[in-house]
């Protein structure tokens, strides 16, 4: 009975060495669906990078979405090297659509694309990534936004909405055609759901308070949750990205944080920071599997350099309906 006691000890104790490890990817700006049994992660990267996984635990790389730019990307975009940001993944009317970001560094010269995909298993005859071109655009000078961070959300009359952004002016909410190609404009609705403040005219990277970027709506209940994440990402062990949240009875707003600030005048209720193993954590997603939520985003290693890695954790609820997150990993489903 020892014997076998030990040896289930030791199988689970190796079992969670084993996840810990095999989740050790890197990536940036994550988001996560599921088609079937297998997990797929789409990340920043060259063509968009896309991991594979059985368990959310065990991950494969696949090839990425794009293996060369579409020929509207390298128009708009001058010196555009293929790294296409934070994308964002949806199964709608039966097809996946990924929107994704290109993006002067720095800068407002943005665009948010759409692809789309009748499967998103690599060995189907099905698969395939077709590019619906440009679906919105931030210029210099123009906007007081920017084009990036796209995240698409359905609400409950089933229309679509594609809430983006990052410093300037804040998050912006836009209604869509049922189509996702381009926005509806009988006649158009725009909306600010979250800001930072700051002078428009101070360069992106110089915008100290305002740093605001990577949001994502989620609905639960009677609320809509605004996901965003607050100050400073990219910087390795300097980063001091942090997730807060606030919540709507409608998609268009006001969103409130806990103390009931409104997040389009700088309000937020923080969801999780940094600690001295990851020092900065977010871009999230959340993302519901078999009745359970999950908070998933990327966190800078302060063991591995600054690494950018993937964290995926259980996203619970209070008894007041707040998002609260649990501090172990999830090894097993």
């Amino acid at each position: 009975m020892k014997k076998t006691l030990f040896s289930v000890i030791w199988s689970f104790t190796f079992a969670l060495i084993g996840v810990a490890q095999s989740r050790n990817i890197s990536v940036h700006d994550p988001v996560m669906i599921r088609q079937d049994g297998t997990y797929y992660v789409f990340c920043t990267g060259n063509g968009i990078s896309t991991f594979s996984s059985p368990d959310m635990l065990n991950w494969k790389q696949e090839k990425s979405v794009f293996a060369s730019a579409p020929q509207w990307v390298i128009k708009e975009i001058p010196r555009f090297r293929n790294s296409m940001w934070a994308p964002d993944i949806s199964l709608y009317k039966g097809n996946y659509y990924l929107f994704y970001a290109v993006s002067a560094f720095g800068k407002n010269t943005s665009c948010i694309g759409l692809a789309m995909n009748k499967t998103l298993h690599t060995d189907s005859p099905d698969y395939k990534w077709i590019d619906l071109g440009c679906v919105l655009e931030s210029v210099p000078g123009r906007d007081n936004w920017n084009a990036i961070d796209p995240n698409l959300i359905i609400d409950e009359a089933g229309i679509p909405w594609l809430d983006f952004g990052s410093f300037w002016g804040g998050i912006k909410l836009v209604r869509l055609k049922d189509d996702l190609t381009g926005i509806f404009s009988d006649p158009q609705e725009w909306y600010t759901v979250a800001r930072r403040f700051r002078d428009p005219y101070t360069d992106d990277r110089n915008a100290g308070a305002a740093q605001i970027e990577a949001p994502f709506i989620f609905r639960k209940g009677n609320f809509y949750y605004l996901f965003v994440s607050w100050d400073k990402c990219c910087s390795g062990v300097n980063s001091t990205y942090k997730v807060a949240v606030g919540r709507s009875v409608k998609i268009t707003g006001p969103y409130f944080a806990k103390d009931s600030t409104d997040m389009a005048k700088g309000g937020g209720t923080i969801v999780v920071q940094g600690d001295t193993n990851y020092p900065g954590v977010g871009h999230e997603a959340v993302v519901t599997f078999d009745g359970a939520d999950y908070l998933v985003y990327h966190g800078y290693d302060a063991n591995d350099n600054g690494k950018s890695k993937l964290i995926i954790k259980k996203l619970q609820w209070d008894n007041a309906g707040w998002p609260v997150i649990t501090e172990k990993l999830i090894f097993a489903l």
